[in-house]
């Protein structure tokens, strides 16, 4: 940025002077070169605000371009510097800034333009006929690539057009080429150009899997991340034919469909949230109505008779992913309430689809579950109680249509959509639950001759029994219930599920020892007969699923954990059901495993409270002897040993709705608990524990990316970061353990995110730089000021560590910061940790930047005596830390040298360069006195001569 500034008017003491934009100005500048380029963006934007002065304004503009350059927003930063050049067109320096961003931006023929411009006007400047040379060439390239790209594309096409080529090879070949070409951005566009859109939609209906495959896998490349060639495309294909290929019976033609549609859903969405891409022509396209058509034949799908079933599935998971806000912050839900208005039928009419029924939809195992979570993710996106109304409305008059009128199979599906709803939005199935008639048919039906009747029936109840609602309603009416059919039923899928019911109730004291349902004794019967159906594999999966189910609520009881923990065949076959395409099954098991690992949240009770409460003659929850810390502790070891972990990293690789937010806090809240024993991490890492963990931490709700990171933390701190996440994959740790050092987390998280994060930082630069860019210095800065002793030092190693790097050594220097004052002060302090961390950060910004040898004498009169203490300590470490920064001092400039030398530090000096038995010290002391010599401030010594 540019810093010529007119000199400043004397101000009289004791008058206040208003900050003005030069000022301004100067502090940014001054921001700029220590590195820290958001906040300079952030005074230059104050500046402008306070400047009227063209020329002065356009200084600025041009100032923040380079802000926007370093900070790698190249729309900005062209706009900025267009607006410089706009007041001066021989700003070259803006020009120069401009043609950078253009370049980044790949319009290469402007950025030419702009660089040929700031030749003609400075042509001595090497520098810019450097920039245009190697932009010349860039582009000699990329017009080379496209003229061989022509001949190609057309060849391809006509082999996998031409009917009469036998050659399936060649075919293959010509496929494989054409989606290879189509992810570079110059292959795509040359496609598009070429009417590759119109050629690719007659291989999709030739309706041969393969070249469908091929035209499909090409359309994701034309579509990532252009709107407006996706608009195009969508225009050309039309949404009727996308939604057809969705739902046919071929399952990896279906699934390509479902991840080209989220491609396009993805560049529609991204056009209406943020600025156009500078590669995109600058045209205002409103891609909402696109959108919405897409959105409508996807609603469309879910009640047709000829879609396949996994194209339904396909077809929810796309709304699922598209149509709910990605956060809470995000104020436009139009996208829900219009879903909820024209669709919302349609999602319930798969939800109380009941299988095997006259006419009913083709549906998976997975499909009804899918339902479920839609709905929950729509009325969860809702704002306001009259949207939420609204919803509630809508849900009673489709049960009720279903309820009245049509007989005993539509009591059966208006059941089926009351357990739908109530796996998704509890208050919506509550509210339902509620309609005159509802309850009284599920109790009858459950006593129903029919095995599918009573299968809708006994799901519903079990549904119900969770609910606060109607527990205690079902608790008097249906245990007797369940208890008969449990006993008496022939049919084990019906008898499986009364059993679960009957566990439901039988937790509802939850962990509490005191709170027990059932007699001694009960619960461990249902535990044994659970874990029994689990095991029999004669049994379908889908009713085995029911058996984990029963053992989520059971596994509250320590006793039943113990048991379940010695059957090594029963947690075996729970964790071959997670692996299993039945994904409903997810939520029970890691439930199950938290139970077991008892990782949920729980607080210890204030000793005060629990005498008012004695007091008071309140009921006091008990801890059950069995869930000490040495049970729990030896639990964990017989699961990592039955193979948890591979288990949970299949869980997590899920792409299915079943994987829901809550589900992943789970997985991850027991990740925490399995690597909380330091021996137990490389195990958890070597059965892919670490690879599990990243997405985890980046995705569901708040606990869990927290309960993950932190995993991550406790991972890295003991192994060898490099080996646990290899290749890439280290450089994805550092975000989830920077959003460890965030002010609401706890102390813990906080010095396990430091500590983890010191690590990362000692092994390569380009880590460093990841971990600056994730803007953790402020955050370890701000540390070193806590009053808890373990996370200061903590943080302070980080910054040694992180001091390695030239913008952190930069950032000491800065005007007006006391980063260089605290680490001398630290070098000086009582605690020997945090004294040793210190001094080595100073050895080695003393060492890396000489400028800082300079500032030091200037930040602390006490500089001298820090220095001094730290050469007599008893410590051999502490004392060579000093001795290095002394010696780098003393190189640094000879006013430094002198000021030490008129000081006990000579000798001082002249006694730690005759140890022998400290050699390191030794030596640096020597160099120290050598220097001192060859400034001329002490005679040499004739010994040494």
């Amino acid at each position: 940025p540019d810093s010529t500034l007119p000199p400043q008017p004397r101000v009289p003491a004791g008058v206040r002077r208003q900050v003005t934009a030069e000022q301004l100005r100067a502090r940014g500048n001054a921001l700029f070169q220590a590195g820290d380029h958001g906040a300079a963006l952030a005074v230059y934007t104050e500046a402008l605000s306070l400047s009227d002065a063209a020329s002065e304004r356009a200084v600025l503009h041009r100032n923040r371009a380079a802000c926007y350059l370093k900070l790698e927003d190249y729309t900005k930063a062209e706009a900025d510097a267009t607006k410089a050049i706009e007041a001066d067109g021989r700003d070259v320096k803006a020009l120069f800034r401009r043609s950078q961003a253009l370049q980044q931006l790949g319009r290469l023929d402007q950025a030419v333009s702009d660089l040929q411009r700031c030749v003609s006007l400075e042509p001595r400047n090497k520098a810019f006929h450097e920039a245009l040379r190697a932009l010349g060439s860039s582009m000699h390239e990329k017009m080379k690539t496209m003229s061989c790209t022509d001949s190609k594309v057309e060849q391809m096409f006509q082999i996998l057009l031409d009917l009469d080529e036998k050659d399936a090879d060649k075919k293959q070949k010509a496929a494989q080429n054409l989606i290879v070409l189509a992810r570079e951005e110059a292959g795509a566009e040359k496609i598009f150009q070429s009417d590759g859109v119109r050629l690719l939609t007659q291989l999709l209906d030739t309706a041969k899997a393969d070249l469908m495959l091929a035209a499909l896998r090409t359309l994701v490349g034309l579509c990532s991340g252009h709107r407006s060639r996706t608009m195009a495309i969508v225009a050309e294909l039309g949404a009727p034919r996308l939604s057809a290929v969705l739902g046919v019976e071929h399952e990896q033609v279906s699934l390509a469909a479902c991840n080209l549609l989220h491609v396009i859903f993805d560049s529609l969405k991204e056009g209406l949230q943020k600025d156009f891409r500078g590669k995109e022509d600058a045209v205002v396209l409103d891609s909402s109505r696109d959108l919405k058509l897409l959105i409508k034949h996807l609603l469309e799908l879910l009640v047709l008779e000829g879609a396949s079933a996994h194209g339904r599935d396909n077809a929810l998971n796309l709304l699922i992913k598209v149509v709910p806000r990605k956060s809470p912050k995000e104020s436009n839900n139009s996208l829900s309430l219009w879903v909820i208005d024209q669709g919302l039928k349609k999602i319930l009419e798969v939800g109380s689809t009941v299988c095997g029924s006259l006419g009913s939809l083709p549906m998976t195992e997975n499909s009804r579950m899918s339902a479920s979570v839609l709905l929950s993710k729509l009325y969860e996106d809702l704002k306001c109680d009259a949207e939420r109304e609204n919803f509630h409305h809508l849900c009673e008059d489709y049960v009720r249509s279903w309820f009245e009128g049509h007989e005993l199979p539509g009591k059966l599906r208006a059941i089926q959509t009351v357990s739908c709803l109530l796996q998704g939005p509890s208050d919506a199935g509550n509210r339902v639950l509620e309609l005159e008639g509802i309850m009284d048919s599920v109790l009858s039906l459950c006593a129903s001759v029919s095995e599918a009747h009573q299968l809708v029936a006994v799901e519903a109840l079990i549904h119900a029994a969770d609910k606060a609602k109607r527990a205690s309603f079902i608790t008097a009416n249906g245990v007797s219930l369940l208890k008969e059919i449990y006993k008496h039923s022939e049919k084990d899928s019906i008898r499986i599920r009364a059993l679960v019911g009957l566990c439901k109730l039988g937790s509802a004291g939850g962990t509490d020892f005191s709170m027990k349902q059932f007699a001694e004794g009960s619960t461990m019967k249902l535990a044994k007969q659970c874990r029994k159906w689990l095991c029999n594999e004669a049994i379908d999966a889908g009713t085995r699923r029911w058996a984990v189910e029963g053992l989520a609520y059971l596994t509250f009881d320590a006793d039943v954990k113990e048991e379940f923990v010695e059957d090594k065949a029963a947690m075996q076959a729970m964790f071959h059901l997670a692996k299993s395409e039945d994904r409903s099954v997810l939520y029970a098991v890691a439930s199950t495993l938290v139970n077991c690992t008892n990782s949920y949240d729980h607080e210890e009770p204030d000793p005060q409270m629990l005498e008012l409460a004695k007091y008071a003659k309140q009921h006091i929850p008990e801890q059950h002897p069995k869930d000490k810390p040495e049970f729990v502790k030896r639990r964990v070891r017989k699961l990592l040993t039955a193979g948890v972990v591979s288990a949970l990293a299949c869980m997590v690789k899920s792409e299915n709705p079943a994987l829901t937010n809550s589900c992943r806090e789970l997985i991850s809240r027991l990740f925490l608990a399995l690597v909380e024993e330091a021996e137990d991490r490389g195990g958890v890492v070597a059965q892919g524990g670490g690879k599990a963990l990243i997405p985890l931490s980046l995705e569901g709700t708040e606990v869990g990316q927290t309960k993950a990171a932190q995993a991550l933390a406790k991972i890295t701190i003991t192994s060898n970061p490099e080996m646990a996440f290899p290749g890439e994959r280290i450089y994805e740790v550092v975000r989830p353990l920077v959003s460890l050092l965030h002010l609401q987390r706890t102390g813990l998280e906080n010095f396990e995110g430091l500590m983890a994060l010191t690590n990362l930082a000692g092994i390569s630069e380009r880590l460093r730089q990841k971990i600056l860019k994730e803007r953790a210095v402020p955050m370890i800065e701000g540390y070193m000021f806590e009053e808890h002793e373990l996370i200061r030092l903590a943080a302070t190693e980080c910054m040694c560590n992180m001091a390695m790097s030239k913008e952190v050594q930069e950032l000491f220097l800065a005007e007006g910061s006391d980063r260089l004052k605290l680490m001398v002060l630290y070098s000086g302090e009582e605690d020997e940790k945090l004294r040793r961390a210190a001094s080595g950060t100073l050895a080695m910004l003393t060492a890396l930047h000489p400028p800082i040898c300079k500032r030091i004498p200037q930040v602390t009169v006490h500089w001298l005596e820090i220095l001094q203490a730290l050469l007599l300590s008893p410590s051999a470490e502490l004392q060579h830390r000093g001795a290095v920064v002394v010696m780098n001092m003393m190189a640094a400039a000879r006013e430094v040298a002198e000021q030490l030398i008129a000081s006990e530090m000579l000798e001082i000096l002249s006694v730690l360069a005759k140890d022998k038995d400290k050699p390191r010290v030794a030596e640096a002391a020597q160099e120290s006195l050598a220097q001192a010599v060859a400034y001329g401030l002490i005679k040499p010594n004739p010994e040494q001569a």
